[in-house]
């Protein structure tokens, strides 16, 4: 099978390595960088040293960098093309892709910024304004890049509304250390895709003040159920939220030593900056992003999401850590499944 993967971020090349390492499958792999500077480095060096240093490249994983119409052209060339761009980016190459008859995937996770009064969009939304014709889908789950690419045990889902995406993307993927589901719940994955980054820095911020492994709990499990309502009012099934790209996504990236957006929480409960936090990243924190873009969406629905507010007021500086952390247990008592 010929992949190739749009975006030679740490995620990006971590599924690049995964799928040209499968002894079984024996794909054809290439990894499209939009830096040529980039490109050229990696096919010299036969890694990534900027996103994922130490993981080196196998034999027949091929690098290359073309914009324009020479990446649409290439992109037709094989079996299956998948977006590996920031949200930010997803919508630029979504339009590049737009006449693609191949199926076209993407891994970023998040709400689209919105503008004015415009609320953000998800993936399938952008995909839908700027490229209905793709026959297209996301591939989310909990996943950290380095294990990935490390060949450690994954579980990712397959979403889509086309079962010749989820097909390919299942044909693509699943290996001995990758095992891929198929879904064609798309918001639902999408959602918790987006929520869980949200949620993971609320969980960062309560480690990081040693709140206790109570208050972690209690955390992710009522950020689970506003991540589900928002996932419901947009249309996603209930179940998909306790499966892969719900419940296990946010327990991932809520309690993972290796989630950027729980080490932006934990930052900002040791008095650092926002801006000082996503510095020491190096790396895109989606939820920091897309929270504002979360409670829009929430209120336009009349859907209610306390920690996803008290995150970003927190972001947005109106209230110090602590305070967050106060709002949310000063809250008047209502029965747990409101």
């Amino acid at each position: 099978m010929k992949i190739i993967v749009l975006g030679a971020g740490a995620w990006g090349t971590a599924l690049a390595v995964s799928a040209s390492s499968n002894p079984q499958a024996q794909h054809q792999v290439t990894l499209w960088a939009r830096n040529s500077e980039q490109a050229s480095a990696m096919s010299l060096q036969r890694e990534n040293r900027r996103y994922l240093p130490g993981i080196f490249f196998p034999p027949n994983l091929h690098i290359t960098s073309q914009s324009g119409s020479a990446l649409a052209s290439l992109a037709e060339q094989h079996d299956v093309v998948i977006v590996a761009s920031p949200m930010a980016g997803l919508r630029g190459l979504l339009g590049e892709l737009g006449l693609l008859s191949v199926p076209v995937a993407w891994l970023c996770k998040g709400f689209e910024a919105g503008i004015g009064d415009c609320p953000g969009l998800l993936g399938h939304e952008v995909q839908a304004q700027v490229a209905p014709g793709l026959t297209a889908g996301v591939l989310s789950g909990p996943s950290f890049a380095q294990e990935v690419a490390q060949g450690q045990p994954t579980a990712l889902v397959a979403a889509s509304v086309h079962a010749s995406v989820r097909d390919a993307l299942v044909h693509a993927f699943h290996s001995p250390t990758l095992r891929v589901y198929a879904n064609d719940d798309v918001v639902g994955v999408e959602v918790g895709g987006a929520v869980k980054n949200v949620l993971a820095i609320a969980t960062g911020l309560c480690d990081g003040l040693q709140l206790g492994l109570n208050a972690r709990a209690a955390l992710i499990t009522r950020g689970l159920a506003e991540m589900t309502r928002l996932g419901l009012a947009l249309g996603a099934r209930a179940e998909t939220f306790m499966g892969l790209s719900g419940l296990g996504d946010l327990v991932l990236t809520a309690t993972g030593d290796l989630s950027r957006n729980r080490r932006v929480g934990l930052a900002l409960a040791q008095g650092k900056t926002l801006q000082q936090a996503v510095n020491d990243l190096g790396h895109v924190a989606e939820g920091v992003y897309c929270a504002r873009t979360v409670v829009q969406r929430a209120h336009s629905l009349g859907v209610e999401m306390p920690i996803a507010q008290s995150v970003v007021d927190l972001l947005d500086g109106r209230v110090q850590p602590a305070q967050a952390v106060a709002t949310l247990m000063g809250r008047e008592p209502a029965a747990e499944g409101s």
